[in-house]
């Protein structure tokens, strides 16, 4: 069994990351950061979700001598201008205060008409390794911003998400479903082969990788 870091402390965010792996590629395990206490909060202040990531995973990298993946995600609103961006996880003002933020672009949107309601979760994974090798890629999936919150399951703006082609938000589908068209599990999909190639798993994993596939 191949270890690798995910550099946060969100259990829910671990949570669905462990779940996708496990449902992908059953030799990769993720390990949280509550192994390493010290571990230094880092200072988001990239422009872009690619280069919020890599500061993430360089900087565990380098903490823990492990090979490091770290996210950023967030929602990008059409009618905001693409807001709030990199900036989702603080968009009322404190970090991580999901209720409050969310709330915060149903007020912003109110007005907006249903026709200009479009919206896009976007996720990037990077990886870097002790010795310094750093890719990147990313997950988009496109929707609408409902007027209203719908669902209880996930977590962040779940609730106001609906994408297209679905009749329910993000919070009011099954795990396995969100998984599968959700930004962050095509971010985990495209970040597979790259774990792939970098831990030498291209020539099979163990009979027990439905990563084979990708």
């Amino acid at each position: 069994m191949i270890e690798v870091v995910l550099a946060t402390r969100n259990a829910h965010k671990v949570k669905e990351v462990q779940r996708i792996f496990d449902a992908t590629c059953k030799d990769i395990a993720i390990i949280d950061l509550s192994n390493w206490k010290d571990a230094p909060e880092v200072i988001e202040d990239g422009t872009t979700f690619a280069a919020n990531a890599l500061l993430k995973a360089r900087t565990l990298a380098a903490h823990t001598g492990q090979t490091v993946i770290a996210d950023d995600s967030g929602i990008c609103v059409d009618a905001l201008n693409g807001m709030p961006g990199i900036f989702s996880a603080r968009w009322a003002g404190n970090h991580g205060d999901d209720k409050k933020n969310l709330q915060l672009v149903l007020d912003q949107t109110t007005d907006v008409p249903d026709t200009r309601r479009g919206a896009q979760f976007v996720c990037a994974f990077a990886v870097v390794t002790p010795d310094g090798v750093e890719r990147v890629v990313e997950g988009v999936v496109d929707g609408e911003i409902t007027r209203q919150p719908k669902g209880d399951d996930g977590f962040g703006y779940d609730p106001i998400f609906q994408p297209y082609g679905f009749d329910l938000t993000t919070a009011q589908m099954s795990p396995e479903q969100k998984d599968e068209i959700s930004h962050r599990g095509q971010a985990v999909r495209n970040l597979i082969p790259v774990l792939k190639e970098l831990f030498g798993l291209n020539q099979g994993c163990g009979g027990n990788c439905a990563c084979q596939a990708n």
